[in-house]
């Protein structure tokens, strides 16, 4: 330091203050008022937080290393549940993938908004009215409105015309695809479901899920010096069943076809999740970057080999296999290390979580059915998050409270799970607590009184009810 020159905590003290109010001052007096300066200094220049919500597509339960998966190695997934909270009762809205992403973008119900099904393929998905409600309130306007660059990079699932795309959601770029799938490795442009740039058909060459890492990786470095939120959304491991050389031969010891090619997907994702992470360790964001990761519904074993053990069946269904899921949240800066939740979350607490960690507005002019789960990670609130999860589909339901889960599948009698002794709902006990089977049956009815009637069904045939769910009137 040259003579004469100040060092910063000195500018601070004396840049503004009068010698003689410094005189004044001099001793603990100067000490505390330099304390506060400094402190203010440091909170002026903290920025709001990033934050990235990472979905991957038919996970199974199993299938990733820190819920014991030993054939496919995820260290990047797991390096979150090291570093951050892992939920071992994490659910999804809905167990099949456009619904799940409505009560992502909203934190609410779908059902709330008429959005239960999928959208299904052409014609019907080009209906003007299949996709998310344009009334519907999006994370991305949220955090658009607080400041936020917002991006997202993968499958899109929540509309194909116009008035559905990203960038009248509130996302200001976009790469990837609107509807439900897409091949791995014909990128070349379609006309019904091209890979985009914006709102332009590209040719896309890497292979689709290295792409999407790229991206979104590039989308990083580019705005690192702004806050920003992406929805990085892979469409792994969906089908089709499609790999490069590169990636399969990591997984020559796996003799079964499908499941080689299923890890060499799921792989292939676990190194995008790591470009991510790395890129963002270079421009030293990690620290203060909030990161969701869970996966869209439970795996399809028989159409892509995933595994949902230990529980029941897998996507599409009612039963844990279908809702239950891979749920992480890393944010260094606020919330636990290494820490495990055993209560039930839902994937609607995206929405008001991220919402309060950005300091943005929730609406005021709706029911969110998410809540902010930062106080119940720090401590500030010991009681669960939810008293009760509800799901719908058709006229397939489920209902979730405490240990308690009641499932209603069509005219069948109703089934009741303690899933503390039965996560894998193999004994039903529903003749045996009368009572329970009452009480979340009139809670189902109580709920789906609030919800709407689908605002589409592509083909689908559905019993309605005025007084709740199929089988329950007499």
């Amino acid at each position: 330091m040259q003579k004469g020159q100040l060092s910063g905590g000195a500018h601070l003290l004396t840049g503004h203050m009068p010698r003689r109010d410094f005189l004044r001052l001099a001793g603990a007096g100067a000490m505390a008022w330099l304390a506060g300066r400094l402190y203010g200094a440091q909170e002026g220049s903290r920025r709001k937080p990033n934050v990235i919500v990472l979905i991957s597509d038919d996970q199974g339960y199993a299938d990733v290393g820190y819920h014991g998966c030993k054939d496919i190695p995820t260290p990047n997934i797991d390096s979150l549940a090291a570093n951050g909270i892992r939920f071992t009762n994490g659910y999804v809205s809905c167990p099949v993938c456009s619904p799940t992403r409505a009560g992502v973008m909203t934190g609410r119900y779908q059902q709330r908004f008429g959005h239960e099904f999928n959208t299904g393929p052409p014609p019907g998905s080009l209906d003007k009215k299949v996709g998310l409600p344009t009334t519907e309130i999006t994370l991305a306007d949220a955090m658009k409105k607080a400041g936020y660059v917002t991006g997202a990079v993968g499958k899109w699932h929540l509309g194909m015309t116009e008035k559905f795309h990203p960038s009248k959601r509130g996302f200001d770029h976009f790469f990837g695809f609107l509807h439900g799938g897409h091949s791995y490795t014909d990128l070349k442009p379609d006309a019904y479901n091209p890979i985009l740039k914006g709102t332009e058909p590209v040719h896309e060459k890497d292979y689709l899920t290295d792409a999407f890492s790229r991206e979104a990786v590039a989308f990083i470095e580019r705005f690192h010096d702004k806050p920003f939120f992406l929805y990085l959304t892979y469409n792994a491991v969906h089908t089709p069943m499609q790999a490069t050389e590169k990636y399969l031969n990591r997984f020559a010891n796996i003799a079964d076809r499908k499941r080689r090619t299923y890890a060499a997907m799921l792989s292939a994702m676990d190194d995008g999740i790591g470009a991510v992470l790395a890129k963002l360790r270079e421009l030293d964001l990690l620290h203060d970057t909030m990161i969701f990761f869970f996966s869209d519904n439970g795996g399809p074993t028989r159409a892509n080999a995933s595994r949902n053990d230990p529980l029941r069946a897998g996507k599409g269904t009612m039963y844990e296999g279908g809702i239950r899921v891979p749920f992480l949240l890393q944010w260094p800066r606020r919330i636990p290390r290494g820490k495990v939740v055993e209560h039930p979350v839902i994937s609607l607490d995206v929405f008001p979580t991220v919402v309060a960690a950005a300091g943005a507005e929730l609406p005021g002019d709706r029911v969110l059915d998410g809540v902010n789960l930062i106080p119940y990670l720090t401590g500030e609130k010991q009681e669960p998050p939810h008293d009760i999860l509800f799901w719908r589909s058709g006229d397939r339901y489920a209902v979730r409270s405490g240990n308690w889960k009641l499932v209603k599948l069509g005219q069948n009698p109703a089934e009741l799970y303690d899933l503390s002794k039965d996560i894998g709902e193999s004994n039903n006990g529903a003749d045996n607590n009368p009572g329970v089977v009452k009480r979340l049956t009139r809670a189902l009815r109580e709920w789906e009184k609030k919800m709407v009637p689908p605002l589409w069904t592509l083909g689908r045939r559905r019993r309605r009810q005025k007084l709740g769910p199929p089988g329950t009137r007499k």
